[in-house]
């Protein structure tokens, strides 16, 4: 069940709220602005902290493949969060993420260098996982370790689709197998589908009920899907999702 934040919460996690606590952040000597990047992530920001806020009421966060953090920092500031973890395996980006953490006074924000594949580096009892952007593999070693974790809320985007997300070899494998046009348009398109197809029903088997909704308009990003995944346990859903997860990856016979 979602949690109802308080209205006032909701209310300041608009666009110029955003911009204001980035700039807070990451903006330390007089005369210099946000980065461009930074600059694109404010209506990202302001699209998914409401989906956040109605996860729990200050849940331990786990910001995972989290660049310099700012998903994990807007929570502490803007939704109050006080228990956050950022994984980040970039060590200059980690290092920007502790230097801009050190600026919240009164939160508990440790940021952890390493991969998000790497169970070490996950901490004990985290409620909700975020991973906004998580490229290639990423995406599904932030789901695998939430997922073994049995953590209650994952909030994950994907970005890119690259040869190194592992069901992308079956996914091409069915492509040939069902004759789907060889036009790159066409065939990515469907190839990316069967991805996110194994995803949901990965999520789904392990007993997570599952919504894939925009959080942004496709002019902000055409990346803005995002999957949010309640852990409701096992049942006739998981059980079905399992069966045809398990027919998915099989591949074509």
């Amino acid at each position: 069940m979602n949690y109802a934040p308080p209205p006032e919460i909701l209310a300041r996690l608009g666009e110029a709220n955003v911009e204001e606590a980035l700039r807070a952040f990451y903006v330390t000597r007089a005369g210099s602005s946000l980065r461009p990047e930074e600059i694109k992530k404010i209506p990202q920001l302001a699209g998914i902290l409401p989906v956040l806020a109605r996860t729990r009421r200050d849940p331990l966060l786990v910001d995972a493949a989290a660049g310099r953090a700012p998903v994990g920092l807007m929570a502490a500031r803007l939704l109050g969060w006080s228990k956050v973890v950022v994984i980040e395996r970039e060590p200059v980006r980690a290092a920007s993420a502790r230097r801009a953490a050190a600026r919240a006074a009164g939160i508990q924000i440790d940021v952890r260098e390493g991969d998000v594949g790497d169970a070490d580096v996950w901490p004990r009892g985290a409620e909700v996982v975020v991973a906004l952007h998580a490229c290639g593999p990423a995406f599904d070693e932030v789901v695998d370790q939430a997922m073994a974790r049995k953590v209650p809320w994952v909030l994950a985007v994907p970005c890119c689709y690259s040869d190194a997300v592992g069901f992308a070899g079956i996914a091409r494998a069915w492509a040939d197998h069902l004759g789907v046009a060889s036009q790159a348009p066409v065939r990515r398109r469907f190839v990316e589908s069967l991805v996110d197809t194994e995803r949901t029903l990965r999520l789904e088997a392990c007993g997570y009920r599952v919504s894939v909704q925009a959080f942004v308009p496709p002019t902000v990003t055409p990346h803005n899907l995002l999957w949010k995944a309640h852990r409701d346990g096992p049942g006739r859903r998981a059980t079905e999702a399992e069966e045809r997860w398990s027919r998915l990856v099989k591949g074509p016979e």
